[in-house]
């Protein structure tokens, strides 16, 4: 199974300036893990997780003040439509992270994430008659 087939389309998009709780919010309302930080001030394309914003928390900082570019990863491991499952979860595990950022002709097309590639080799579940 590739990419392609586990990814979400759910790209949200922010910018270097929104506060750590207008991404959490958007992030929440878009049931996403990650947001994709756009700064061309700063190289480009870089990625905020709820880990980042979890961890600025958990150091006393506040959130409404937080501005994503201080927090966000901007050492990016991308992945292409075309890897396999294998792929992206050997560059998670080698990398320690749990979102890769799908990039198809250099522009964000999706988001794959430890849950989207179990959900894939997971079995699907079977109903057990009582």
């Amino acid at each position: 199974m590739l990419v392609r087939d586990a990814m979400s389309t759910v790209v949200l998009t922010i910018g270097p300036t929104h506060t750590l709780r207008q991404a959490a919010s958007l992030m929440s309302a878009r049931k996403v893990g990650a947001a994709v930080v756009h700064d061309p001030d700063a190289g480009g394309i870089g990625i905020l997780t709820e880990r980042d914003i979890l961890n600025s928390v958990g150091l006393g900082q506040d959130p409404d003040t937080e501005r994503a570019h201080a927090h966000t990863t901007t050492d990016v491991v991308f992945a292409a439509p075309a890897w396999t499952l294998e792929e992206a979860a050997g560059a998670m595990a080698h990398g320690g992270f749990r979102h890769l950022i799908v990039l198809d002709g250099g522009e964000p097309v999706g988001i794959v994430s430890v849950r989207d590639i179990i959900r894939c080799w997971a079995p699907a579940r079977q109903r057990v008659p009582a």
